[in-house]
């Protein structure tokens, strides 16, 4: 549990130190957000907002991460693995924000082509869990395990990818996926840590940290945004820790927000391509609260309370996993 603590104090802290020089970065080469037309009328002042502030957010984690399990003697293949894959995540979230940036709009990469290189990525955890822990191919909901065989490649990489693009979505007020983030890499943390992943506690953990450093810059009104730098890649790495940690069906309610910003873009496309009606104001589901009148700040607090009462949901049903009950 201490080196938890380390982990998240360390990686807290190196977040406000590189904040501060790559923000002045990116206001010096007017690197700055566009947003959509289709977006609130209220985020058109978000417009030239510097962005691809995740890049900070990953080199703190992965700073973090590598001291920490050094310390804790618990940089093994494993924790490699993981780290290498937030770096490939990066490494696309990276290419969307600045193919954005030149075009000087709003359109990256296709979504073809961006959900192709999650597909990849998510495939190097995928493979290295199923070849190395003994129930590499099994889901367990609470006690009951079940072995999805040669299914699970096609679960697994689906957790991750969904991962990653739900908590892409959610990124859409300031500070909502920062905060929301914090806790469910914190009940991440502590699941992985009684479940005897250590190495996937500290990286959770360190996240954990860095997110809620960044909040120090992104909390309304926003100083930067994470850009997709830092979305898809956090998303990708929280699904990742699923799979590695072995924890996918907590994930539901650890990532509960993202699911239902997910569902709620789902429901509103279904909807008007079937009936031409919509059933949200707009989607994903944080921009329905703002048209009926909520504030940013507001809809942020309320999100982030939510996304603590779902990863408390998540710790008290692995307690009961634990005991024998669930």
């Amino acid at each position: 549990m201490i080196m938890i603590a380390v982990a998240f104090l360390l990686s807290m802290i190196l977040c406000l130190l590189f904040g501060v020089p790559y923000i002045d970065f990116l206001r010096k080469k007017t690197i700055g957000q566009y947003v959509k037309d289709c977006a609130p009328e209220a985020h058109a002042k978000k417009q030239g907002t510097p962005t691809t502030g995740g890049v900070f957010i990953v080199i703190a984690i992965l700073i973090s991460s590598i001291i920490t399990l050094f310390l804790a003697e618990r940089f093994n293949n494993a924790a490699l693995i993981i780290l290498i894959t937030l770096l490939f995540y990066t490494f696309a979230g990276f290419q969307d924000d600045y193919i954005k940036l030149r075009g000087h709009a709003n359109d990256g990469l296709s979504a073809r082509g961006k959900l192709l290189r999650q597909i990849a990525i998510a495939l190097l955890p995928t493979i290295y869990v199923m070849m190395t822990n003994p129930y590499g191919t099994y889901f367990s909901v609470g006690s009951h395990m079940i072995d999805l065989k040669w299914l699970y490649p096609f679960f697994s990489v689906f957790v991750i990818t969904g991962a990653s693009n739900a908590y892409n979505l959610t990124d859409g007020l300031d500070g909502l996926a920062a905060s929301t983030g914090v806790f469910a890499f914190a009940g991440a943390s502590i699941i992985s840590l009684y479940s005897g992943y250590h190495e996937v506690a500290i990286i959770a953990a360190t996240v954990a940290g860095a997110l809620f450093g960044f909040l120090k810059y992104n909390k309304p009104k926003a100083e930067v945004f994470m850009g997709d730098t830092g979305s898809l890649a956090i998303g990708g790495l929280l699904g990742t820790l699923a799979v590695m940690g072995k924890f996918e069906f907590l994930l539901i309610f650890l990532g509960g927000v993202f699911v239902c910003e997910t569902l709620s873009v789902i429901i509103q496309v279904t909807s008007f391509k079937t009936t031409g009606k919509r059933v949200f104001k707009m989607s994903p589901i944080h921009h329905h609260f703002e048209l009926c009148g909520w504030s940013e700040k507001k809809v942020v607090a309320v999100f982030a309370l939510v996304a603590a009462a779902l990863a408390a949901c998540a710790l008290i049903l692995f307690y009961l996993t634990m005991r024998g009950i669930f």
